[in-house]
């Protein structure tokens, strides 16, 4: 006897969504089938969650239009984002003392080794790391009424500078600068390093790059705290995404979709498979489960 929810007496009440690689096409563009998808979504009064690996300075405007208005979970987890006022609400850092740690640990396996941090205040890079150019931060003292992390990058002078002065850390990155490393052999060796210490993942099949987290800090317990507030059952969940940073949340949701482009984690996660990024493969099955009358009025 099963006692797991019969899907067919669970309509869809929340959408929760990656970005690069799920809602973004390979191009870095959102199509207007998507905007429209997820728009005949909220008209529907179903909840869209932004759940992505990127700092809240990496949300901009037409991004931010995508949700519903709420929160997105940005840093893998470690932020929850508010899309209306530019406000940050929630966090759940590393704390300097596991930060010093985890840097310990990988800087003797990861081959030349080097690092970010993402806080707060901005992102900071020790002499080797390349960052990603950012765009102009989402989060202003205009918007939220408060202090606004930083918008730019800032490069230290020593390993030991990036956590100078007592940042709040959001994410830890190491990225590996010898050639031949894949994303996937470094996190198979930071997983059995920072076991029991913190969160390890990679959100790109091409860049030798790590993100780390703090212990038990991932996409879907920052759904799991949403979804309780808002009074909706992982059931009622719909989930996409392609990458391994993904895998929690597509476990967790009552209909977890990897895009026919995810890595391979992620296929294996989801129950279901959705069309490509580049085929709108979100919208694609947005559309159907408002068809089937499984994404109704609310």
């Amino acid at each position: 006897m099963s006692f797991l929810p019969d899907l067919r007496d669970c309509d869809v009440r929340l959408v929760a969504s990656d970005l690069d690689g799920t809602l973004v096409t390979s191009d870095g563009e959102v199509s207007d089938r998507t905007r429209a998808a997820l728009a005949r979504c909220r008209g529907l009064g179903v909840r869209v969650v932004l759940v992505t690996g990127r700092p809240p300075r990496w949300i901009g405007d037409s991004i931010a239009g995508l949700a519903h208005g709420d929160v997105a979970v940005c840093s893998n987890g470690a932020v929850l984002l508010d899309l209306t006022h530019g406000q940050i609400l929630d966090v759940r850092p590393l704390t300097l003392p596991v930060a010093r740690e985890v840097v310990r640990r990988l800087e003797q396996i990861v081959p030349g080794a080097v690092f970010g941090v993402e806080t707060l205040e901005g992102f900071r890079y020790e002499p080797g790391y390349r960052p990603h150019l950012p765009t102009k931060s989402f989060v202003t003292p205009a918007r939220s009424g408060g202090p606004a992390p930083g918008e730019g990058s800032m490069a230290v002078d020593t390993r030991e500078d990036l956590l100078d002065g007592d940042p709040v850390v959001t994410k830890l990155l190491c990225r590996s600068s010898h050639g031949g490393w894949g994303a996937d052999s470094l996190l198979a060796l930071a997983r059995e390093v920072l076991r029991g210490v913190a969160e390890p993942v990679h959100s790109s099949p091409t860049d030798p790059l790590l993100e780390v987290s703090a212990r038990g800090v991932d996409k879907a317990t920052a759904l799991t705290g949403l979804a309780a507030l808002w009074q909706v059952s992982p059931c009622e969940v719909v989930a996409f995404g392609d990458m391994p940073n993904d895998v929690p949340m597509l476990r967790w949701a009552g209909r977890g979709y990897a895009m026919a482009n995810a890595h391979p984690e992620a296929t294996g996660a989801a129950d279901r498979t959705a069309p490509s990024c580049d085929e709108d493969g979100v919208a694609q099955v947005l559309e159907q489960l408002i068809r089937e009358g499984t994404i109704r009025q609310v």
